[in-house]
């Protein structure tokens, strides 16, 4: 660790105010264990529960949208997870749990995917779910293009209905099919107004949104399964993380999650503090379509120019996992550590190749990111600043708000490098590599490999799962020796939670599930 450029780092960032101030460690639990939890030391006492049933929960960006099939961001699906749900639903532990459907089976072929619709599963607006409803639904999320994955796999099914039964039958083999299927979600076919009054079956219905401000969830007392112990959760919309921990600091809030040891670390109400990861591919991701970032020998030069140790070390406190590639540790069957190694801190290497590309003499460009993520992504963004400074490159950092973050930044590609986070919806190998396709609409960065569509192509079709493994972990060999983003890490999560509450479950996606969380 270069601890002259640190000292630097934080010199500056002190000088601008956007670190917190002292305060007590809350827990020193490790990073990456599934679930643990650890109340802090000598810390103020938590104020009690201020609502017997209901909870406020601290958010750090405003919604999309309420619409399911136009929702296009982690944030906003991690909280509609509990308004909607599909035919089944994702458990905690992976698995999938029948939920719109009573049951579902599969054909020895694995070509038959059939779901039986449970007796008695009424809307939030009071009508019952139908077969109609159903049909309507997967129509609908076929033709959105918010989650092309999801369409493609779902178009790709002949869709029809037998008394109860809602039966897929596919072409060939999709083992991933059941992850697709948990995405499109039930809706009343007759309503019209999801985008401003959303209505679905889950545990939770919507009872108001305020733009900027909040989004307020009552219990569904019709809900067909265990409901939820909460009679209210408001999800209160912050426009930073630190004016949110000020909040969850003053007991404010009781509950936050997503945090980085850093955050925690400043906290002193004595609020319990669970640990886990946040199953994020976090990356300075370039924009492969613009000038220098065009050039190949470019982007591998900033590879070995960032020193990903020093930065994981001064932005998220040495916790986390490299990653290497767009792929996260808990995807085991693909995630391969040792790409993360590919790429050791070389400065001479680095200004050899910016030589070679014709750079000898640098560049300049600008750093992206959204200002509601100024922890870690801010200081991510001054860390690689200074790193590559040594090599003659002058990145600008441009921190703007999410909203024109989503709009120029991710739709527009009016960006040369950002810093962020990609999860998926779905739990599979392609909700994390379809998007680097050439011609995938989510392809923000530009990437462009004819090796890598072939592979990801043959890997969608493969049947073997030992091939198709292979195929996908080929991708993700291609984006390293592309050197297609800087790949950082996947973030350690901290979830800070009122001592009174308990209940709260990690999923291996971005889900927040409220339905299981109550008062001790």
């Amino acid at each position: 660790m270069k601890k002259p450029i640190l000292a630097a780092i934080l010199a500056v960032v002190l000088a601008m105010g956007s670190l917190c101030g002292c305060g007590g460690a809350t827990s020193e639990a490790p990073a990456n264990s599934s679930e643990n939890s650890a109340s802090s030391g000598e810390a103020t006492p938590a104020p009690e529960a201020k609502h017997a049933n209901e909870i406020v929960v601290g958010i750090p960006q405003d919604l999309d949208s309420l619409d399911p099939f136009q929702m296009g961001t982690a944030g906003t699906r991690e909280v509609m997870f509990n308004v909607f749900e599909g035919l089944i639903k994702l458990n905690p532990d992976g698995s999938y749990a029948d939920a719109v459907a009573s049951s579902h089976s599969v054909s020895e072929d694995g070509l038959t995917y059939t779901f039986t619709l449970r007796d008695g599963v009424v809307f939030h607006n009071g009508k019952a779910a139908t077969a109609d409803d159903v049909l309507y639904s997967i129509n609908t999320c076929v033709a959105s293009t918010v989650n092309e994955s999801v369409a493609a796999a779902l178009s790709a099914a002949e869709v029809s209905v037998d008394g109860n039964d809602i039966v897929f039958t596919l072409g060939e083999t999709n083992t991933d099919f059941l992850a697709y299927v948990s995405n499109a979600y039930i809706v009343p076919a007759d309503y019209s107004a999801q985008a401003t009054a959303p209505v679905g079956t889950g545990p939770f219905k919507f009872e108001s949104y305020s733009v900027q401000d909040s989004l307020v969830l009552s219990k569904n007392q019709d809900y067909y399964g265990t409901p939820a112990q909460l009679d209210k959760v408001t999800f209160k919309i912050f426009a930073s993380t630190d004016a949110e921990l000020m909040a969850l600091d003053s007991g404010a809030l009781d509950m936050v999650a997503h945090l980085q040891y850093d955050q925690i670390s400043t906290l002193s109400n004595g609020y319990t503090v669970l640990d886990g990861t946040m199953n994020l591919a976090v990356a300075m991701y370039l924009n492969n379509a613009v000038a220098p970032f065009d050039n190949m020998l470019v982007r591998q030069a900033l590879c070995y120019a960032v020193d990903i140790d020093e930065i994981m070390a001064f932005a998220t406190g040495g916790q986390g996992v490299k990653i290497g590639s767009s792929m996260f540790p808990n995807f085991g069957k693909y995630f391969d550590a040792s790409l993360a190694e590919n790429y050791p801190h070389n400065v001479e290497k680095a200004k050899e190749l910016l030589a070679e590309a014709g750079y000898a003499d640098g560049f300049s460009f600008k750093i992206t990111y959204a200002t509601e993520y100024e922890h870690p992504y801010g200081d991510m963004a001054a860390a690689i600043q200074q790193e590559l400074a040594q090599v003659g490159i002058t990145a600008e950092l441009n921190p703007i708000e999410w909203a024109s973050w989503y709009s120029d930044v991710y739709k527009g590609r009016s960006f040369d490098a950002t810093l962020v986070g990609f999860d998926t919806s779905v739990l599979s190998a392609t909700g994390m590599l379809q998007r680097w396709t050439s011609n995938a609409s989510k392809n923000m960065i530009g990437f462009s490999n004819a090796e890598y569509d072939e592979a990801y192509a043959a890997a969608v079709a493969c049947t073997d799962d030992a091939e198709q493994t292979a195929l996908y972990k080929r991708c993700l060999e291609i984006l390293n020796e592309d050197a297609a983003n800087v790949y950082i890490q996947d973030l350690a999560e901290y979830v800070v939670i009122n001592p009174a509450l308990e209940g709260y479950h990690f999923y291996p996606l971005y889900i927040m599930d409220m339905s299981t969380i109550c008062v001790k």
